[in-house]
């Protein structure tokens, strides 16, 4: 046999097996009885959840008798443990890591599956690893399904209408906000400024303060413990809001006129005026939604992309942390086919397909999947900081929300700020 005829062979030979290596990787392949009759039910906190209900449907595929659904239960970490010890235990719920070390939801963790067990073959390698919490003893009890983080929306055709490119550092995005303020824009960066939660300032500050703690246990300790001496390490954070506003690039007054950070922020952006808005990932996954509720943005569409804040001489920061978690409860009816449907959910294509419906930042290493949170998968490993991971607690981040917003507001100054950490409330 001639020598191109074996090596044509072989390479046919590697390519199948390369195909068939794929497909087992990628193709959901039922592992239990197809025609099962049972039910599975998913509480959660949000009022509907049509993105997850197209995977019940996808999953149907494959077993057409397991009734899928989910249900939305209110006050949520209020009534989360009764519901899991009633007569109609949900199968999977909601949680996430805000839950670890509250005391009142320590029944809510004893019912929870340890889902890195081998047995269970979930693919827990096609989620970013800096997502996954693993907990005493290795074991992983949620796993998230969307991921949030935090940034700005580009309008990118505003820019090219003004002859400007997107700032990529700290010093590029004062020029272009002087710039900008010089062609007649009041406010080149917005977003919600009327109280602290889920303000401007805290969106700014927070991936700058969760980095200064990233590489130091020590500091980071002393944030968690509210030692007012971890003030300090909000210094750079408190300084960039600071500026921000007093230099003109963030005009209050205009900002203020939002009334939520998440419509109200979402249709003002789609007025087509704003260059920047700053804002967290789970309000741009209502953007998609309002494109059609914006008549500015039918009558004048745009290419926008949610990217992160230049605030350092390298970049923006990327603060990979997850938005929604599923944890399994172990003492649930129909165990074996929950798991099934977990096995058949966590996948790269199916946790993709989720949330490009939902418009969230995928958990998945395709951060290019939607191009709208294309930029963020541009980060650098140095500067992608997973909080959950490096132990960044709640408490921790009201300090920081709070005296970036009083900061912000002109309330106190960065000094008065610092000196106060531990007592914000």
């Amino acid at each position: 046999m001639k020598k191109p005829l074996i090596t044509l062979l072989l390479v046919l030979a590697l390519l199948t097996l390369f195909a068939a290596c794929k497909k087992d990787k990628d193709t959901f392949e039922p592992a239990l009885d197809t025609g099962t009759s049972c039910s599975i039910t998913v509480v959660g906190s949000y009022d509907n959840f049509e993105a997850l209900e197209a995977e019940f449907d996808r999953f149907n595929e494959f077993y057409p008798n397991v009734c899928l659904s989910y249900r939305k239960l209110d006050d949520y970490n209020d009534t989360l443990a009764a519901a899991l010890e009633g007569n109609d235990k949900p199968n999977i719920f909601f949680s996430n890591a805000g839950m670890i070390g509250n005391p009142s939801l320590d029944a809510v963790f004893a019912h929870m599956e340890d889902l890195s067990d081998p047995a269970l073959k979930l693919g827990l390698d096609c989620i970013r690893p800096g997502l996954i919490n693993h907990g005493a003893n290795d074991r992983v009890l949620m796993v998230p399904v969307f991921s949030r983080t935090y940034g700005m929306l580009v309008n990118y055709d505003l820019f090219e209408k003004e002859g400007l490119s997107v700032p990529t550092t700290w010093e590029e995005l004062l020029s272009v906000c002087e710039a900008f303020k010089n062609k007649g824009y009041a406010s080149p960066m917005m977003g919600y400024s009327q109280k602290s939660s889920s303000c401007l300032m805290y969106t700014v500050a927070y991936p700058m303060f969760a980095a200064a703690l990233a590489d130091d246990p020590d500091a980071l300790a002393k944030a968690n413990a509210l030692d007012p001496a971890a003030g300090e390490y909000m210094r750079t954070a408190l300084e960039a809001v600071d500026r921000l506003i007093k230099g003109g690039c963030v005009d209050l007054e205009k900002c203020d006129e939002i009334a939520d950070n998440y419509t109200k922020v979402i249709l003002r952006f789609f007025e087509g005026d704003v260059p920047m808005m700053i804002c967290a990932g789970d309000t741009v996954s209502g953007t998609k939604k309002r494109e059609s509720q914006s008549e500015a943005f039918k009558n004048a569409p745009f290419n926008y992309a949610f990217a992160p804040i230049p605030v350092t001489a390298d970049g923006g920061y990327f603060i990979d942390s997850p938005s929604v978690e599923f944890s399994v409860n172990r003492d649930c009816e129909n165990l074996e086919m929950t798991n099934e449907f977990m096995r058949f959910l966590i996948s790269k294509k199916e946790l993709n397909l989720m949330a490009s419906v939902k418009r969230l930042v995928t958990p998945t290493a395709d951060l290019s999947f939607d191009t709208v949170y294309a930029p963020f998968g541009n980060v650098p490993a140095s500067r992608t900081v997973s909080p959950e991971v490096i132990g960044i607690t709640d408490p921790l981040t009201v300090q920081i929300r709070i005296a970036a917003f009083k900061v912000g507001r002109g309330e106190l100054t960065v000094e008065e700020a610092i000196g106060q950490y531990g007592t914000f409330k």
